[in-house]
């Protein structure tokens, strides 16, 4: 039952993550014309579609995409909780809003760690190149970067706001455990 669990939290994960990703691509402002950005959306667009007929935008934001987030988020959790309980039995609403909100934050942690974490390593064995992994590394990385560069600069040319993000980002992570 155990390798069930891990193979249904693992697709679960990954679609969220395209998601979650399709999101993120979209508040940035990234350059769809990329290629890993047009897979991502084609990727998504099957449950995208559908629910921007019914969800239309306010304003920026992208109700459809953000309503797919919550939906795969409280999917996994459902049918992750359903087959550890072996049990149809619901738990409390707030305990069901705080597990999917976890898990959401989880999610978005895990993909901005590993995001900063590429461009760090990328920019170190290829400064100044580029390629569309890259380009949306930038893209999804530098918002939280500027800040951090801001308050710690740079020491003898080496840039070392990646570092504190990351050391940052696990903090958090330890602390949602």
């Amino acid at each position: 039952m155990s390798a069930i669990i891990f193979i249904v939290e693992t697709l679960l994960s990954l679609a969220l993550f395209v998601v979650l990703a399709r999101l993120l691509l979209q508040w940035t402002r990234a350059d769809f014309r990329n290629p890993l950005c047009q897979a991502v959306v084609r990727i998504t667009n099957p449950l995208i579609l559908p629910l921007r007929r019914v969800l239309p935008p306010v304003g920026k934001l992208d109700t459809a995409s953000v309503v797919a987030v919550l939906l795969i988020a409280t999917l996994e959790v459902a049918l992750v909780y359903a087959l550890t309980t072996r049990s149809l039995e619901l738990p409390p609403l707030r305990l069901w809003v705080i597990t999917v909100a976890t898990e959401i934050a989880r999610t978005l942690l895990w993909t901005y760690l590993s995001a900063i974490f590429l461009y760090a390593l990328l920019s170190l064995i290829a400064p100044g190149g580029y390629s569309p992994l890259q380009s949306v590394l930038a893209t999804l990385s530098e918002p939280v970067l500027r800040p951090i560069r801001r308050l710690i600069p740079a020491v003898a040319g080496l840039d070392l706001s990646p570092l504190w993000a990351i050391i940052a980002i696990q903090a958090v992570l330890i602390l949602m455990r």
